[in-house]
């Protein structure tokens, strides 16, 4: 079967519904949240824009609890799972296109999700309705199984699968291609200011960050006084970084802003942390807690992503540096705080090294908790999932790259037996999370026809 043909006879198909699913702004929205929306409106939209697609293509649909659902073809007693999530991050500033239109320009169709994950969802979706339709026998049915909540937590999947049946064998189109076998650990750490901000601190405020997720590219700090030089040093400032910022006075408080470069908190090195840009100027400039808060910042998240000045840093071969991104920072009255996601080694002593931890935290400014940890995810390169999976995306590539693993975390991890597969090619451009996030029809396409034949190597008869 020559699915590469087939699926760009189709693209028209598939880059119409891509668009759509795009034009759905499924960005969580917690204050909206309720029992028949529980992340808001966006997501549960996109969730059942799927469920109507697999209604209509003839496949049996369920919706669990409104946080996920599957599309399933096929009969038998093993079960493959693919695994997608149809919510999606915040914009962000800046963008050339809008957001959520899904314009194509040169080849590329831009918009929120369209790497992240819809444009590889739509790709698989793509593929089931490729391999139903050509009449393959199936000796596994095969169920995409479409979250609502990866980007936030992972909530829908848990909710799931207290449900719902655990697949055989399965994999996330939510990541890199060839395939990654090995995915890092993921915790969520929240450093706490041990003082209480006094009523005469000179900061008044310090918020950056939606996600913890999500490298901050953007900054704010209100500050009570200020020098006659505090201008001219910020102004200095910027040049020296090459960054940009304000200074302003309203209402007798000052207002300084800082911009940085957003990207995925899994590779904090690709973006500019504003919230660490800020907190570097605010250490000349401030006094009392305000100064303990930017100093901290600077001291553990400004010198390296690695967590060296906690003694969190550590490498393995098998899947690279341990980073820490913090990703939402806030000061007020109430006090201090900087919410991190950490990704660590798949070989990470986590109780040895939090411990560690803690014991340079006696002696700082700041306590730290650990709100949740999702250890790591590994699959042997030897095993027949692996192997038959690699030989797929090999035969349409003709690249034998060896497998990867990755500080992301997909849903491969809640898999008992699962990788991330594709659809990010070798060498392409991670724009995940980031402005103006593209895909490349081309490669999508492509990753459509890859996905078939997954579906046929590991489903057929």
């Amino acid at each position: 079967m020559n699915w590469l043909q087939i699926a760009r006879e189709r693209q028209e198909e598939l880059l119409a519904e891509l668009q759509q699913l795009i034009s759905i702004e499924s960005v969580l929205d917690e204050e909206a949240a309720s029992k028949e929306m529980p992340f808001g409106k966006g997501p549960l939209d996109a969730l059942d824009f799927m469920l109507k697609r697999g209604e209509a293509a003839g496949m049996t649909v369920k919706n669990v609890d409104q946080m996920a659902g599957h599309i399933e073809m096929g009969q038998g007693q093993e079960l493959l799972g693919i695994l997608c999530h149809v919510d999606v991050v915040p914009v962000g500033d800046g963008w050339t296109y809008p957001p959520f239109e899904g314009r194509v320009v040169d080849g590329k169709l831009y918009g929120r999700g369209a790497i992240d994950d819809k444009g590889p969802t739509m790709a698989a979706w793509l593929a089931m309705k490729m391999v139903k339709d050509s009449g393959i026998t199936l000796s596994k049915r095969v169920r995409m199984i479409i979250g609502t909540d990866e980007e936030s937590g992972f909530r829908c999947v848990k909710r799931y699968f207290e449900k719902e049946e655990m697949p055989t064998i399965g994999f996330a189109p939510d990541a890199d291609f060839p395939l990654i076998n090995a995915e890092k650990g993921i915790a969520h750490l929240v450093f706490s200011l041990k003082n209480k901000p006094t009523s005469n601190e000179q900061l008044l405020s310090f918020i950056a960050g939606k996600r913890i997720n999500m490298v901050p590219d953007f900054a704010e700090a209100k500050v009570a006084t200020i020098s006659q030089q505090t201008a001219a040093n910020f102004q200095k400032f910027l040049q020296e970084n090459g960054a940009e910022g304000s200074l302003t006075n309203e209402h007798n408080e000052y207002i300084i802003t800082v911009k940085g470069k957003s990207a995925h908190a899994m590779e904090p090195e690709k973006g500019v942390n504003a919230a660490v840009l800020l907190a570097k100027f605010l250490t000349t400039e401030l006094a009392g807690n305000g100064l303990a808060f930017a100093q901290f910042i600077v001291d553990v998240f400004g010198k390296d992503h690695y967590g060296t000045a906690l003694q969190l840093n550590y490498y393995d071969e098998m899947s690279g540096e341990t980073t820490l991104n913090p990703g939402m920072l806030k000061f007020d009255a109430n006090g201090g705080t900087i919410e991190v996601s950490m990704r660590y080694a798949v070989t990470y002593s986590f109780e040895e090294k939090m411990t560690a931890a803690q014991q340079v935290l006696e002696k700082a400014d700041f306590t730290m908790d650990i709100v949740s940890n999702s250890k790591p995810h590994y699959v042997s390169e030897t095993d027949e999932l692996v192997q038959t999976l690699v030989a797929v995306y090999q035969k349409y590539t003709n690249d034998f790259s060896q497998v990867l693993s990755t500080g992301g975390g997909t849903y491969a991890r809640v898999l008992k037996k699962g990788v991330a597969f594709g659809m990010l090619f070798p060498g392409e451009v991670d724009v995940a999370h980031q402005k103006d996030e593209f895909v490349e029809i081309e490669n999508l396409v492509t990753a459509a026809a890859i996905y078939a034949e997954a579906i046929a190597k590991l489903a057929g008869e």
